[in-house]
């Protein structure tokens, strides 16, 4: 993530300023799963005694409207057709390799 020169891109901090619905619903729109958007690595599971296994879509849909932290990061939304999220490797590379 370091080596990426992110200074043409629009950067926010989702803790201060969360996604609304109509940015979840534009996300759902390409990954077509909440799922995928949904960090399992999230404190909020274990604080709220969350069995992960147990959800369903709407649930994660739910969840990632309630708390910022529920969310996979980063996202990278480019335009209405192209997300990357997460930072693994794998992830980081095929951004470098569309975008950088």
């Amino acid at each position: 993530m370091q080596d990426l020169d992110l200074s043409g891109w629009n950067l926010r901090e989702i803790k201060s300023e969360p996604i609304n619905e109509e940015e979840l619903s534009q996300m759902y729109a390409i990954t077509k799963s909440y799922e995928e958007l949904f960090s399992k690595r999230s404190t909020q599971i274990k604080a709220n005694n969350i069995d992960v296994k147990e959800l369903k879509e709407e649930d994660f849909k739910t969840l990632l409207l309630q708390h910022y932290s529920f969310l996979k990061r980063p996202v990278f939304l480019v335009g209405k057709e192209d997300i990357y999220i997460g930072n693994s490797p794998k992830t980081i590379e095929a951004l470098q390799q569309k975008y950088f």
